[in-house]
C-alpha cells in the first residue's frame, strides 16, 4: 500500500476522535442540563465557549503548522483536548463546565488546519479534495458513533464516564502518530523514489515564510472564502451542538429512539463527504478547477437550505430526520471541496489559509450556537422556527461560494532567481 495513504489511514482515526469528542457533548446534553439544571439559553453558551476559542485559536495553530509540521503541532493539540475531554467529565457546576469547555476549544484549534497542512504534503493536487474528503466522512462517522457508543456508557455508568473513556482513546493515537508520520515524505523510511515522484515531493524542503497578511487581505477571492464558512457554519454547526437536544425536546424523541435517528445526518454526511470530494476532483480533470470545486460547493449548500427549510414545515418527525439528513450529506459534500480550495489558492500556506477559514467559520458556530439557544426561548419553544435563520445562512453561502476562484492564487508564486553566471578566469 503505497505510503500516502497509510497516512491517510492516521487522519482518518484521528477526525473519527476528534468528532468523537466534539458530539460527545451533545449526545450528554440533556442528562447534564438536568444534573446542573441548565437552561437552553446557558447551554448555548456552553457549546459557545468551546467555538470562540476554538476559533481564536485557528490561525496561530494554522501558521506554527506551516513552520513546524504537523507532526509536532497535532500531537501536542490532541494532548491538550484529550486532557480537557476528561476533565468535562469531572465539572460540578454551570462555571467550571463554561471553563472546561473554553480551555477544551483553544487546544483543539487547528485540528482540521494541520490535517489539510498535512495532506497537502503527502497528496498531488489532482488528489487532495479525495483525500480531504475522507478524512472529513471520517469525522462523520464519528458523529454516528457517538451515540451508540455514549448512550449505553451512559446508561451503565452515568454521563461522565464517557468523558474519561473518550481522553484516553486521543492519548493513543498521539504515541502512533508521533513514532509514524513524518512531516516531509522523504525522510519517511520505506517509501520508494516513484511515489515519491507522484506526489511532486521536492527532494529539498522550501524554506518556510509567513503568509503575507497585508497582501492576503486585500484580496476579494480570500474575504468571500471567509464569508462563505462563516454562514455555512451557522447551518452546520446545529448538528454538532443542537441536534440531539432539538429531537428531544423540540420532536420529542426518547431517548432510545435518539440514539438510533441522530445517526441518520451522520451517515448521509460521510457518504457526502466522499462523494463530494471525488466528484469535485473528477470535474477538475475534465472540466477545469473552477467549474469542479464551484459547482459541487455552491449546489451542495443551496441544496442544504432547502431541506433545513423543508424540515421545519412537516409534522412526522422522521420524515423531519430524513430531510435534515440529506440537507446535511449535501452540505458534505461542500465540506471537503471547501479545504482543497484553500491548498488550491494557498499552496504552501494551506495551514494559515485553512486556519483563517476555519476561524470565520467557528465565529459563525458560536454565533449559531448561542443564538439558537435564545431563538427557541424568544419563539415559546418552538425548535422548528428557530432553524429557519440558519437556513437562510446556507442559501447565503450558497451563493457567496460562487464568488470563489481556485485558480487565483492568494501568493503568487515567483520562479526562483537565475544562478549567476560563472567567472571566468
Amino acid at each position: 500500500m503505497p505510503y500516502r495513504y497509510r497516512m491517510l489511514g492516521l487522519l482518518f482515526l484521528l477526525s473519527i476522535i476528534t468528532y468523537l469528542d466534539r458530539v460527545c457533548i451533545s449526545v450528554a446534553g440533556k442528562r447534564m442540563q438536568d444534573e446542573l439544571l441548565i437552561s437552553p439559553e446557558m447551554w448555548g453558551w456552553v457549546v459557545g465557549a468551546f467555538t470562540i476559542s476554538y476559533a481564536a485559536f485557528e490561525i496561530p495553530a494554522g501558521v506554527w503548522g506551516d513552520k513546524y509540521g504537523p507532526r509536532n503541532i497535532l500531537t501536542r493539540i490532541v494532548l491538550w483536548w484529550s486532557a480537557f475531554t476528561a476533565l468535562t467529565g469531572a465539572v460540578s457546576s454551570y462555571g467550571l463546565l463554561l471553563t472546561v469547555r473554553f480551555l477544551f476549544g483553544a487546544g483543539e484549534a487547528g485540528a482540521y488546519p494541520n490535517i489539510a497542512a498535512s495532506v497537502s504534503r503527502w497528496f498531488p493536487a489532482q488528489e487532495r479534495a479525495r483525500a480531504v474528503g475522507v478524512t472529513w466522512m471520517a469525522s462523520r462517522i464519528g458523529g454516528a458513533l457517538s451515540p451508540l457508543i455514549v448512550v449505553p456508557i451512559q446508561i451503565a455508568y452515568g454521563w461522565r464516564a464517557t468523558f474519561y473513556i473518550f481522553g484516553v482513546v486521543g492519548v493513543v493515537w498521539c504515541v502512533v502518530w508521533w513514532f509514524y508520520f513524518r512531516d516531509n515524505p522523504r525522510d519517511k523510511a520505506g517509501i520508494t523514489e516513484k511515489e515519491l515522484v507522484h506526489i511532486g515531493t521536492p527532494k529539498v524542503a522550501e524554506a518556510h515564510h509567513s503568509l503575507p497578511w497585508r497582501e492576503v487581505l486585500k484580496s476579494p477571492n480570500f474575504r468571500y472564502l471567509l464569508l462563505m464558512y462563516h454562514t455555512y457554519c451557522w447551518g452546520s454547526y446545529f448538528y454538532l451542538s443542537w441536534l440531539h437536544t432539538y429531537l428531544q425536546r423540540g420532536r420529542g424523541f426518547s431517548e432510545d429512539e435518539m440514539k438510533l435517528w441522530s445517526t441518520l445526518p451522520f451517515i448521509v454526511g460521510a457518504c457526502g463527504n466522499l462523494f463530494g470530494g471525488w466528484l469535485s476532483d473528477r470535474l477538475v480533470k475534465s472540466r477545469g478547477l473552477k467549474f469542479g470545486r464551484r459547482v459541487i460547493g455552491a449546489t451542495g449548500l443551496a441544496l442544504a437550505g432547502m431541506f433545513m427549510i423543508i424540515c421545519t414545515q412537516v409534522a412526522d418527525k422522521q420524515v423531519a430526520v430524513v430531510c435534515l439528513a440529506l440537507g446535511y450529506g449535501c452540505m458534505d459534500c461542500m465540506l471537503p471541496v471547501s479545504w482543497a480550495v484553500c491548498m488550491d489558492i494557498g499552496r504552501k500556506y494551506s495551514g494559515a489559509v485553512s486556519g483563517s477559514m476555519n476561524m470565520a467559520g467557528q465565529l459563525g458556530s458560536f454565533s449559531s450556537s448561542v443564538l439558537f439557544g435564545y431563538l427557541v426561548g424568544w419563539m415559546g419553544g418552538d425548535y422548528n422556527k428557530a432553524l429557519l435563520p440558519l437556513a437562510c445562512m446556507l442559501l447565503i453561502s450558497a451563493f457567496l461560494f460562487t464568488r470563489i476562484d481556485p485558480t487565483q492564487l492568494l501568493v503568487p508564486e515567483r520562479a526562483p532567481a537565475p544562478e549567476p553566471e560563472p567567472v571566468l578566469a
